[in-house]
């Protein structure tokens, strides 16, 4: 595991973790669905460096 692939997947489960709270604190669902789109392709990208 490269160091590329480590801050992806970091990365990618901070952004998830602020779409946990987010939607915890009912905001705004475009503002979640952005956050969760980086979330989803940071940790692609992550994955596929393996």
């Amino acid at each position: 595991m490269n160091k590329g692939s480590s801050l992806f997947i970091l990365l990618g489960l901070f952004l998830a973790g602020g779409v946990y709270s987010f939607w915890k604190q009912k905001q705004s669902r475009s503002l979640i669905a952005i956050l969760a789109i980086g979330s989803v392709m940071s940790l692609a990208a992550g994955f596929l460096q393996l």
